[in-house]
């Protein structure tokens, strides 16, 4: 029988190929990154290491990990940068990990790790997420907003995400 997750072989492009699970909405990278993991409600905490990561959750190398169901709160630190947020775990190991599924986190966190998951599938980056603590920001006129907002149309349209009738709708009620 195999283990909860399935490696393909390396990217031709040299970026790192996609880890594959069948529950999985969203694909998962290698990736190795030191992480410290703090059960909520004992406080007991782990400094452990990241081995996959995607954008609904990790797996972290533990040979102590947390039961199955515990709600922790996860640190991973690459670099300079780190990303935090709640997870719980949904899968445990012995002597080996635990597989962690993310609590939807904040946008400068969620920033950090698609900024990761960029890199590591060959995307171009992502631009950082405007903060919303920032008290003096001035506001976008309108002429961006629209722009910006037609922008994304023609995109969503592109990409088959909305049809073109759906989208070209959308645009004309945009203009004046």
């Amino acid at each position: 029988m195999s283990g909860p997750k399935q490696s393909t072989s390396p990217a031709a492009n040299g970026k790192a190929a996609p880890l594959h699970d069948d529950r999985r909405s969203h694909p998962r990278y290698p990736f190795t990154a030191a992480a410290e993991v703090t059960d909520m409600k004992s406080q007991a905490r782990l400094n452990t290491r990241i081995s996959d990561l995607g954008l609904e959750g990790a797996y972290a190398d533990t040979t102590s990990p947390f039961p199955l169901g515990t709600v922790v709160r996860i640190r991973i630190t690459n670099g300079s940068r780190a990303f935090e947020t709640q997870a719980t775990v949904t899968y445990a190991l012995a002597n080996m990990g635990m597989g962690l599924s993310f609590a939807p986190p904040e946008p400068e966190q969620l920033w950090v790790l698609q900024k990761w998951l960029d890199e590591l599938s060959g995307k171009t980056p992502s631009e950082p997420i405007p903060s919303a603590h920032n008290q003096h920001a001035e506001p976008i006129p309108a002429d961006i907003q629209l722009a910006v907002l037609q922008e994304l149309l023609t995109t969503l349209m592109r990409k088959g995400t909305i049809s073109y009738s759906e989208g070209a709708a959308m645009l004309q009620r945009l203009l004046p």
